[in-house]
């Protein structure tokens, strides 16, 4: 049973000791600030047509943060971080959060597109470059998906992994929770985004993986409803986006190449690749959080989310494999590597996100200390 919980603190209340505090915003900070106004201005398009100079401001801090983080030797972490909210903040309008309608004003702005584009554009081709794609090409693609997903099943222990089962303090669990729920309380959402078109094989697989994520129409099974469980059996916040200002940029990184991904049909085959990297992957990994969170002797609904993921995502990595890769590589034999690109780009970004992840956890860690 659980003992001596560790209260994390909710976003509004760390909001709240945020404004209390007097210090200098930084240029991104202030950019970001702009840029939400911006967002919430009624015929944003119109107003800017009338007065461009309203996101002057803005529009030079986003040229030079693309600048910092993908054209220079050296990137820029907060330049990073910046763009990659920023784009979320964009991406995120594809999404309903039943809120107040009026949030989604500029839905469809020209603008929006416009600064998007511009970030995604230099953004993807930094991505790319760190993938050897003219390798990818000319692999045999069915044995490399093959190859790889016997390999990421069941992965050797790294440091990190360690660590987490038999080090990580309780503190380190609530803090990797809070950066989690960023995406285990929307859990599925984007996968919704590529399921509409013609009726075949590949198609009812993926609506029957994105079924299982949503509990087959049962909110009490729904995956997010056993995350919210979790946050809530340490008295966290248990709204989605509650702790967004914790979540690193290599996290948002990989939200937002999914919301690329499935926005684009033309890149649909990499879309798959990675789901079924994510699919294949994630047991490992949920088995980590499963053997701290038992080491710590915590309480079922705080673990549930793990037991639930573990058991499900090894099916659904099978399905994906199975039933999606490969069949699509035997569709589009010309270009199924998309499909090794996708798997490929997918683990590295999420060994990119958990480095980071790793890191917050260890800072969060030694302030519990002090």
């Amino acid at each position: 049973m659980q003992s001596n919980l560790v209260m994390f603190p909710s976003a509004e209340a760390g909001k709240m000791s945020t404004q209390t505090e007097k210090r200098t915003l930084t240029k991104y900070e202030r950019a970001e600030e702009e840029f939400v106004k911006l967002l919430a201005t009624e015929d944003l398009d119109n107003k800017l047509d009338v007065e461009p100079a309203r996101a002057s401001e803005f529009e030079q801090t986003l040229s030079l943060a693309i600048s910092a983080a993908y054209r220079n030797d050296r990137s820029d972490e907060q330049a990073h971080r910046f763009l990659q909210r920023i784009l979320y903040r964009i991406n995120r309008l594809k999404l309903f959060w039943y809120d107040d309608l009026r949030h989604y004003t500029n839905e469809r702005s020209l603008y929006l597109y416009s600064c998007r584009d511009q970030i995604e554009d230099a953004w993807q081709k930094w991505e790319l470059a760190q993938i050897d794609v003219a390798a990818l090409q000319k692999l045999d693609v069915k044995q490399a998906l093959i190859e790889r997903a016997s390999a990421d099943l069941e992965p050797p222990l790294s440091k990190d992994s360690r660590y987490i089962r038999e080090e990580m303090t309780e503190a380190g669990y609530c803090h990797l929770l809070a950066i989690a729920s960023f995406d285990g309380l929307v859990e599925g959402s984007r996968l919704s985004r590529i399921l509409g078109g013609t009726a075949n094989e590949v198609q009812c697989t993926l609506v029957r993986v994105l079924l299982e994520e949503y509990g087959n129409g049962r909110l009490s099974r729904k995956h997010s409803t056993f995350f919210a469980q979790m946050l809530a059996e340490f008295g966290m916040n248990t709204k989605p986006e509650g702790y967004f200002d914790l979540v690193p940029w290599e996290v948002l990184a990989c939200g937002n190449h999914n919301f690329l991904t499935t926005e684009r049909k033309r890149y649909f085959l990499r879309y798959n690749g990675a789901l079924t990297y994510f699919e294949v992957a994630g047991p490992a990994a949920y088995s980590n959080y499963l053997a701290a969170a038992q080491r710590l002797d915590l309480s079922e609904a705080a673990m549930g989310y793990w037991e639930l993921h573990i058991k499900e995502d090894e099916r659904h990595g099978r399905w994906m494999v199975d039933d999606v890769a490969l069949p699509l590589a035997e569709q589009y034999p010309d270009q199924a590597w998309e499909l090794v690109l996708g798997y490929d780009q997918e683990k590295l970004m999420g060994d990119r996100a958990a480095t980071a992840v790793m890191r917050s956890i260890r800072e969060a860690e030694q302030a519990a200390l002090v």
